[in-house]
């Protein structure tokens, strides 16, 4: 049985002691609710991502939620989105009431926006790309489809912050709102939270009306020195703000996001060198102008040129101490939405690719040896189950096909 020090788990935070001093600080101050930090955060993130309004949130989920629901999508709505991610970018458009219709992905394993336009019809309200693993979607087309058919579009960024594409960072700019998660796997943790940015000064205030109970923007201070004890609920909200003390770990957060990044970015650059090398399995998908924020590292395995599934291997990697995961279940191969949605599309690529993605451990806290183990991981498990394997004879080597499975 392998040791705990030895194992490499899937993902950890990267928490220093910065962050802690801050919470530490946040509780030692009295005010731990949304508060001065929370404020802060806010803020300080939105000058981060170039942004005109934010409003921190206490997660990604809530975030997208609340940015359907103060746009108006309601039942008899239609909102299309991406079967390839998590299912929280669904049951929130269910929560409004409205139908969630899936278009496939494209070869960047983003929504696919020739798909999307193919399923827009008079119901439909709203687009809500994910920029998957922390590769941007190419927004102009997506806009334009919003222009044309005057569509909203909220971008489901929970991969992507500190992601830059074109010159600007994701959350900076034409869609309605753009969401980020601040999960404890995220690039940037505040254990649970979220930010949800948007140019438009009168959905930042419904958003944030809605996002305390529906209760007057004024009582937001009711507790400071000159705060007053009187508020009105205006319209039906929700309970989705952030904690200072959540807001004080996302400051000293903030500030190591583009160091956490590039590390995580070298990790990506290694693994890319050593994969490339392998026929058997292919490296994430990138864009020459956009800069990767390499949420996840999304292995492609070549099945054909495996005797192994995807199950196998991942079980061959765990059994060398190395943790791994699959992004994601197709939202088509999930019980619930199989008797629940319709789906429109076949989704063909999404399906297609799902058998073949295995992503590999990659955060900040990796150390070179860690790097260097996975890669060793992997290139074992593909040599001793390669379909092609090297016979020698008489010290002549030839190549020979080996039947899959064999």
């Amino acid at each position: 049985m392998m040791s705990q020090a030895e194992y490499i788990p899937f993902a950890v935070p990267d928490i220093g002691d910065d962050e802690i001093a801050a919470v530490v600080e946040a509780l030692r101050s009295g005010w731990i609710t949304s508060g001065p930090r929370t404020a802060q955060f806010e803020q300080q993130f939105r000058e981060y991502v170039g942004a005109i309004h934010a409003l921190a949130v206490n997660s990604c989920t809530a975030g997208l939620h609340l940015a359907l629901a103060a746009l108006g999508v309601a039942p008899g709505d239609e909102v299309i989105t991406t079967p390839l991610t998590f299912c929280a970018t669904v049951n929130v458009i269910l929560e409004t009431g409205a139908t969630a219709v899936l278009a496939d992905i494209g070869p960047d394993f983003n929504i696919d926006p020739a798909a999307a336009a193919r399923l827009i019809t008079p119901r439909t309200r709203a687009i809500l790309p994910v920029h998957m693993a922390g590769l941007a979607c190419d927004m102009n087309p997506i806009w334009r489809l919003a222009s044309d058919h005057g569509l909203k579009v909220v971008e489901d960024a929970a991969h992507a912050a500190g992601t830059t594409c074109q010159g600007r960072r994701v959350g900076s700019g034409n869609s309605d709102a753009v969401v980020f998660s601040f999960y404890a796997t995220k690039n940037l943790t505040t254990g649970e939270g979220g930010m949800v940015t948007t140019p438009s000064p009168e959905l930042e205030e419904r958003m944030r009306v809605l996002c305390l109970h529906g209760i007057s923007r004024d009582a937001w201070d009711r507790y400071a020195e000159k705060g007053n004890w009187y508020y009105e609920v205006i319209d039906r909200g929700y309970k989705y703000n952030m904690s200072d003390v959540a807001a004080a770990m996302g400051l000293a957060q903030l500030k190591r996001l583009d160091g956490m990044n590039a590390r995580r970015a070298e990790i990506a650059r290694r693994y890319n060198a050593a994969f490339v090398e392998m026929p058997e399995v292919e490296t994430p998908p990138e864009r020459a102008d956009c800069r990767h924020a390499w949420h996840l590292y999304i292995l492609r395995l070549h099945l054909d040129r495996l005797t192994i599934d995807r199950a196998r291997f991942f079980d061959e990697m765990k059994r060398r101490g190395i943790g791994c995961s699959v992004h994601f279940i197709p939202i088509p191969l999930h019980p619930y939405y199989r008797k629940t949605l319709e789906l429109r599309d076949p989704c063909t690529r999404a399906l297609a690719e799902y058998p073949r993605l295995l992503s590999l451990p990659l955060y900040s806290k990796m150390t070179d040896e860690d790097v260097e183990r996975v890669i060793e991981a992997v290139r074992d498990i593909v040599v001793q189950n390669s379909v092609r394997q090297t016979v020698s004879f008489d010290g002549l080597e030839a190549t020979s096909a080996v039947e899959a499975g064999g």
